[in-house]
This record gives structure tokens, sequence and C-alpha cells, in this order.
């Protein structure tokens, strides 16, 4: 029986499909009142009074009801008013001081949403308003100090080699600096959560989440309870793209918060607009690169400052951070580099995680400064690449030797066979030249262009992070032969559910029928780790794997079963087992790969068990009139070890690089004095199905011996390679270099006009 490898139905499919599925806003209780977070309205400041009013006499509305509401400030916090993640600064409610837009200061809940509504534009909150920096150039040039003594959440370092003593030896130095902005995530489904809370119980929280331990874990801290007296419950999950990774915390615990002092359940739902305007977006960065090359066109050193912008708290910039530094010298050799990277507080919301995690940042950098290389020293961007590609045996910016097998060369030969590339671009250069001649008698003929980005992306944890972990899975079968899957692992859209599945039935050798996967639910399973960084597949499905075998060995050591079975024995044995010793359960605890290892202190050595591997190819046209750029083809060629299920996969891929055109050419965030001006699905504008390209997804399988059937991750790699390809090829229809994202029509009219 073979099922990794086939496109299996979702598991969850049908309910989904069948609207049998229960997301957070369709669960009810007995009792229930909502709850709402009234926010602040300045940037930074200090509070001076917080007022519950009347509307004003005389008007249509009637009086509020206030004695009816609940209502909780930071006085009411039972436990710590932090949000428990990495550095703890944030509060879960703002006391005395607020340090951005539309941070949370009152709660309030009733049984009725529409007055709960009217109240919240009643509580009136004054101010004495501080200075506020509001980019990271401010705040890296420390105008005003607004966080710690030097506004740096963190810093990192990467030396390999000898950057200093290398300059004098290069034929070529070319420099550059690249941009990126915020990108909101824009899932489906808004926050939400409902909260069941009191002192004997406990609390209990079910909500639309990545990381039910994350919430767990903040709980605790917020409660001042003892772990086996929270519990969080994982409901259908309409997407989340890094946006429901810690930030389920927050509305987790306001809801909670209202819940234990009302002693009634708490639903809290955002709608789109507040989802928007108060939720973590993708951080914008700036980078700037310095590189020396040979005279035989080989990198001789790289020199990279990569700045991004945490927002007001630190929740997840530090490895943020970490992710955007290892990846920001890119699949290539260079035996002399050093990465100087910081993250940096401003007066916004903070940001937080989005797919990809730092590496789209700087990997954009990286493929723009690339093409600018192989510009100035004159040779073809696939040549410049192709002499630098890293093979086997060779060392990372980390001093990572790569130890599988890595065939860029391959790739990009696959890639531009499946575009023609080399045609298009001979012919692309003709027809611009023709169009450019016929502009000013026929209007303004489209101008075309071709480019390509070579890239990778490690699974998993960065460092240290998956030892740390230490994540857990456990199988458990039924008297009737069926097997349970108990992992914390969410599915959020992205399949976890069915591969989950094909991989235990592939390892126990039964029907993907017999598998069934666990509600995420911290009172019924192990901490698996969070859904996030390209782990599920790899690091989780391997437990999985792992956990079922062990199923398999017990009832093998038993004499229940032998070592070769059918699936009806396996079945038998199973209630033959329970019957004599009761439930047949199996654990399986992450040990990492033999030879990986990391060094904290140096931040040298292995930062990933694995990478996945891939070259994206973006065919695009510009029109001259309009300035609008338009990808009219993409072809996507990534190697991810073994892939479990194909149809899931290349989903996960195309998905990927629509979001990334998106972040590349239409979803500008625009800021306000720290708050977010178009947070609304009107006027933040995101691709719709005519502005995306036929996307072409081939894979080639290259087994990972520690991944479960051999796969690696995949989930995060499609967000990093498609922005700089879409600049590549601008830069090759327009001959303009433009090095910041967004890249927007007014941006390339300015470009435009400045040249007339």
């Amino acid at each position: 029986m073979t099922l990794v490898g086939k496109s299996i139905p979702r598991k969850e499919g049908r309910k989904k499909v069948t609207g049998q599925a229960l997301y957070v806003d369709d669960i009810k209780f007995d009792n229930m009142i909502h709850g709402v977070t009234v926010r602040s309205s300045i940037a930074r400041g200090r509070i001076k009074s917080i007022s519950f009013e009347q509307p004003p006499a005389g008007g249509n509305d009637k009086n509020i009801p206030w004695d009816e509401f609940t209502i909780v400030t930071a006085k009411d916090i039972p436990g710590e008013n932090y949000v428990a993640l990495i550095l703890n600064d944030q509060p879960y409610l703002a006391d005395e001081i607020v340090n951005h837009p539309e941070e949370p200061i009152v709660l309030l809940a009733h049984r009725d949403k529409y007055l709960l509504e009217e109240a919240r534009r009643h509580v009136r909150i004054e101010y004495e308003e501080m200075p506020a920096v509001f980019s990271l150039q401010e705040s890296v040039a420390q105008k005003e100090i607004i966080w710690g003594e030097d506004n740096v959440f963190k810093k990192f370092l990467v030396d390999k080699g000898n950057v200093d003593d290398v300059w004098s030896q290069a034929v070529s130095i070319v420099e550059g600096e690249y941009e990126t902005g915020a990108q909101e995530q824009l899932y489906i489904e808004n926050n939400g959560a409902i909260a069941i809370a009191n002192p004997d119980d406990g609390v209990t929280v079910w909500g639309s989440m990545q990381c039910p331990y994350y919430v767990h874990k903040a709980l605790i801290k917020l409660f001042g309870l003892p772990e086996e007296k929270i519990r969080v419950i994982q409901t259908e999950t309409g997407g989340g793209f890094g946006g429901k990774e810690e930030y389920p915390s927050m509305i987790a615990g306001h809801a909670a918060l209202l819940a234990w002092k009302s002693g009634k359940p708490v639903k809290m739902i955002y709608d789109r607009a507040e989802d928007m305007v108060v939720t973590t977006k993708r951080h914008p960065s700036y980078t700037r690169h310095k590189t020396a090359v040979t005279k035989d066109g080989k990198l001789l050193a790289q020199e990279i400052e990569f700045v991004i912008d945490g927002g007001a708290y630190c929740t997840l910039s530090p490895v943020v951070l970490s992710r955007g530094t290892i990846h920001a010298a890119g699949p290539y050799f260079c035996p002399n580099v050093r990465i100087k990277s910081t993250a940096v507080a401003t007066n916004v919301p903070p940001h937080g995680a989005f797919r990809g995690f730092g590496a789209p940042q700087s990997i954009f950098a990286l493929e723009r400064h690339m093409d600018k290389v192989a510009k100035t020293i004159g040779l073809s961007p696939e040549e410049f690449r192709r002499r630098n590609f890293i093979k086997e045996g060779e060392t990372t910016a980390t001093n990572q030797v790569i130890r599988e097998k890595v065939d860029l060369d391959g790739l990009l030969n696959r890639a531009f066979e499946l575009t023609d590339y080399h045609a298009k671009r001979e012919r692309f250069a003709r027809e611009n030249v023709s169009a450019r001649s016929r502009a000013v008698r026929a209007g303004m003929p489209a101008l075309r262009g071709i480019g390509f980005a070579s890239f990778m992306h490690g699974a998993g944890f960065t460092g240290s992070g998956e030892v740390y972990l230490q994540s857990v899975v456990g199988a458990e079968a039924t008297a009737e032969g069926h097997v349970k899957i108990l992992a914390a692992s969410t599915e959020i859209g992205q399949g976890t559910n069915t591969i989950f599945a094909q991989i235990a039935a592939e390892a126990l050798g039964v029907a993907y029928e017999l598998i069934e996967v666990a509600q995420p639910d911290t009172a019924n399973v192990p901490n698996s780790g969070p859904t996030v960084a390209s782990r599920t597949c790899m690091i989780v499905g391997k437990l999985v794997e792992s956990a079922v075998l062990g199923l398999k060995q017990t009832l093998i050591g038993s004499g229940l079963l032998k070592d070769h079975f059918t699936q009806a024995e396996f079945q038998t044995a199973c209630a033959d087992y329970i019957a004599k010793h009761g439930p047949l359960k199996s654990f399986s605890q992450y040990q990492p790969p033999p030879n990986v290892h990391w060094d904290d202190e140096k931040y040298q050595g292995d930062a990933y068990g694995a990478f996945a591997w891939a070259v994206y190819v973006a065919e695009v046209s510009y029109d001259p009139l309009t300035y609008e750029a338009h990808v009219d083809d993409f072809v996507a060629i990534q190697e991810v070890g073994k892939v479990i299920n194909p149809v899931l996969a290349a989903g996960q891929i195309e998905g990927g690089i629509a979001q990334a055109i998106g972040m590349t050419l239409y979803e500008h965030v625009v800021w306000q004095n720290g708050r977010m001006a178009n947070g609304q699905m009107t006027n933040y504008i995101m691709p719709t199905a005519a502005d995306i390209p036929p996307i072409r997804v081939y894979f080639e399988e290259n087994p990972y011996a520690f991944g479960p059937a051999g796969a690696k991750g995949i989930g995060e790699l499609p967000m990093d390679g498609p922005a700089p390809a879409i600049l590549n090829a601008i830069e090759n229809a327009t001959g303009e270099s433009f090095n910041h994202i967004p890249l927007m029509p007014e941006a390339m009219m300015e470009t435009a006009n400045i040249k007339n």
C-alpha cells in the first residue's frame, strides 16, 4: 500500500464544504455575552483618566446602562499583565502608558452586541501625548528613545572568514539598498475567541489559532493559575499565514478576563476593519549590501546590514530577525560574509509572524542585488549565479556544511526550459526596442520582460529551536483498530490532517480511513510545538511516523502481531491488546538528526536540518501609459524532498506565490501617525483572480533521510522568490532598477517623470 505521493482527499474537506465544520463564531453557550475592546486613539502617551459617559442630552440615543456592563481594566488582571512570549513586554491592557494606536486599554462585555458598540463609543480616555517614532529609519537614528536604551529589540552578527581584509583583492565592489513594506495576512476568517473562566474550574478558551500551546502559556501567566487549570481548544480555523501565531494570545486573554469577571461565557469576534488595524503585519525592512567579486566572477565578500521594524512591542521580532539574517546571504558560496541585523521599535502596532518569517525581506534584497552585481561586472544574471551556487560540502554564511545533494544548476536549467527563458529574453529585447520607437505614433505599447530568482528556505525552527521545544506527538489505537494522532499542530487550510494521516497510514501499512487526527486541545494532546516555520510536515510529521511505528512495535513485542501483517490482523491485535493490557498509546519526542550542531552564542553552525531549494521565473508586461506592471506567467521549480500530497503541495506553492505577487505589486499599507489608514478590503488592494497569472508548479524530489517518508518543509518557501523575480523582470522590460516593494504605479511614474 502506497499512500505517500498520492493526492488523497482532504480529511476535513467534506465537513467544510457541507457546512458541518464549526468555526469559533458558530459556537454558542447558554447565557453567553459579547466582548469588545476600547483602544488608544494616539500613538504614544500617558493615560490621564478613563470615564464612561452618556450620549448628549436631547439626542435620539438612549442612556447607556453602565451598571449592566462588565468592565475590565489593567487593575482587574489577576496575574501578570503581559503576553508571555519572548521579552514579555506587551501588556494585555495598557496601564498608564500607551505605545501605539489601537493599543487595548479597556474591555467591555454585554449581552446586546449593538448596545455594546454604542457603549464603546462613549468610553472617554484622556491622554498626555508624548513624542512618537513612526519609521525604522527614525528609530535607528534614535531621534527619540521609545524602548529600552536604544530602541533595539534584538541584534545578530554573522561573521564568516575575514571580510575586512579582502576588499583590496576585489576586481569590483558593488553596493545597493533595498526596502520592503508591511503586509496584511488577510486570512478569510477574522480573529475570534470564546472563553469560560472562574476561580474554581480555571480557564477554557476556544479560538481560531495556529498555536494552542502559545495561548496556553500566555494564559497561565495572565491568571496565575497552574497549567492544568488552563485549557485551549483550536476551533476550525479559516487561515492564518502567521497572523494567528502570536496574536490569538491577546484576544483569548481579553475574552477570558471578561469571562472571569462576569462569570459568564464571553465571545469576542473582530470585524474585518478592527482585525486589519490592530493585528500584526509583516515587518517592514531595510537592507544594505556591499559585495566584492573576483576577476572570474566569484563572490569574495558579502557585507550585509539588515534592519526590521518590530513595531511597539517585541512579539516575535527576534526570531523573525534570526531567519531573515540567516537567509540574507542566500544559496551561494562566499568565503567571507558579515551580516549585521537589528530589530527596532516604532510606535505602530507590533509587527509579527507572516509566511516566510523574515526571509522574504532579506531574499528580496539579495536577489535584486545579485542582478545588480551581474550587470556591473558584465555577466548575465544566470551566469553570475551559476558561478556561485553553493554545492554539497561547501558552507553557508553560518558555516553550516551542506550535506544534502544540491542541484541549483539543474533547477535553473529546468526552469529555463519550461519558460523558454533565453528565447523570450532575446525576443522581448527586440520587441521592446520596436515598442519604444512606435510609442509616438501608436500610443504606448506594453513592454515585456522576464526575470528569475534562486533561493533556499530552511525547514523547522532555527538553530537550537527544535531542541529547546522538545516536541512530543502521540498515537493511540482503539479497539476497532483505528489510530488517532495526538498533536497540537493545527489544520489551518494547509492540509495538516491529511498529510499526518497519509504519513501514519503509510508507516503502518493500513488504510487512510483508519487514521484520525485529534482536534488540538491542550487537555488531550501533547505539545508538538507551533504550526509555523515549515516544520509541520518535516518535524512533526516525522514524530507522527515514529509514534505510529511505536504502536506497531508494541504489538509485535507483545506477541499479538507478526512482523508482516494484514490490516485485519492489525485491527485484531489492537482489540486483543486493549482487552488484555488497557490503552494502547505510543509517544515520540524530537531528537535532532546526527551531526546537527548550533552555537547560539557564536551564531554559527547548522541553522537548519535541511533546506528546500527553488528557482522561480516571472514573465511581466509593463504599461508605460498607466505605469502598471502585470505578471503574465509564472513558473516555480522547487526541491522539497519527497512530496507527500501533490495537490496540496502544489496548492501551497500557488497560494504562496499569489500572496507574494500581492506583496510585490498591490498590497500597500498606508500609515498615518502609526495607524493603518487603509484598513478595509475596499482600499487595501490585494490581487484578484484577474491579477494572478497561470502559475505552473513543478517539483524535483530528493528525499531527506530524516523527514517522514523523505519529506522536507514547503509552506513558507513560495513567499521568498516571487518579489525579486518580478522586479528583475520589470527591470528587464523597462531598463529601470526598482529596489523597494510594494512597487506601486506611482513609484514607476515618478521614476519616468524624473527621466523625462
